[in-house]
């Protein structure tokens, strides 16, 4: 018996994630704004649906990987969204980064009408999304999330369970994309200030990644700026932006101070001002400490 799901959202996450769905024997009925995007996906193992109700029609799990909380909201309560045809008792895995108020909203929405939502944000690059490395946090009742597990499973190399309480999961997600930009500001201070000491910044980055801070993010987020390699684009500055927000109001509203918040807030904010919104995250730190120094 054919198994089916369905896709929202065919980013540079996305598409990926669709992919080892489907090689792992699902068939995907996906809808994305931009439709042809799922021609990257293949020619086999998915339909093309023309709005989020069609993509959900007939299906047990729809999994949603969108990019702003507002996005996410119509593609579920709008007129064309998936609660409109998705079936008693089928699973939502939101597995978008948004706020953990959007998530109790639209869980409310889906227990209303009758169906369930599982907050499911990942982390990992586009490159580790195509390997299946993501690492995937949960955060709702336990029976969804056993029914939703054996489709996480096919995406990411751990599931990391972060209670009942359905917004847990995306606090971990803005906490830890928090983290991730204050990382990158540092290493980009720190490698900047090697190279205005005339210092190979690369050769400073590898001593660092190998030695004090022998970790992934400093390994890669490290090499990427040491380097100033911006591309190919993997998380746009617009998007980072967009978290650094999330964090900051998050922030606000549990009268949690987080000074650094309002560092990596005004360095995405300052990419953006400057048209580099659809560059990588990457660039708008390494870039902006770069162009901050006069170099």
């Amino acid at each position: 018996m054919e198994k089916k799901i369905g896709f929202i959202g065919l980013g540079n996450m996305g598409i990926h994630m669709a992919k080892n769905l489907i090689s792992e024997g699902y068939h995907l009925q996906v809808y994305n704004r931009t439709i042809n995007k799922a021609d990257e996906i293949g020619t086999t193992g998915f339909t093309k649906c023309q709005t989020p109700a069609e993509a959900a029609a007939g299906v047990p799990i729809v999994i949603t990987m969108l990019s702003e909380d507002s996005v996410l909201r119509e593609s579920v309560v709008g007129d064309d969204g998936i609660l409109k045809t998705l079936q008693p008792n089928a699973v939502h895995i939101s597995m978008s980064t948004i706020s953990p108020e959007t998530s109790v909203e639209l869980a409310a929405a889906h227990t209303k009408a009758g169906s369930h939502y599982l907050a499911s944000p990942v982390f990992g690059r586009p490159e580790a999304a195509a390997a299946k490395k993501l690492f995937i946090c949960v955060s709702g009742p336990q029976a969804v999330k056993d029914l939703a597990t054996p489709v996480l499973e096919c995406l990411g190399q751990a599931i990391h369970d972060f209670g009942e309480e359905i917004g847990g999961a995306n606090v971990v997600k803005i906490a830890g994309n928090f983290m991730i930009m204050a990382s990158m500001e540092m290493m980009a201070e720190a490698y900047t200030l090697a190279e205005k000491n005339g210092l190979d910044r690369a050769q400073v980055a590898n001593f660092f990644g190998s030695t004090l801070f022998n970790a992934p993010i400093y390994q890669n987020y490290g090499r990427l700026i040491a380097n100033k390699q911006y591309e190919p684009v993997g998380f746009k500055a617009s998007l980072g932006y967009k978290d650094a927000r999330l964090a900051f109001r998050l922030s606000q509203a549990s009268e949690t101070p987080m000074p650094i918040v309002n560092t990596v807030h005004s360095r995405l904010l300052t990419a953006v001002a400057k048209g580099l919104g659809d560059k990588d995250w990457v660039e708008g730190f390494g870039r902006g400490v770069s162009e901050d120094a006069g170099i």
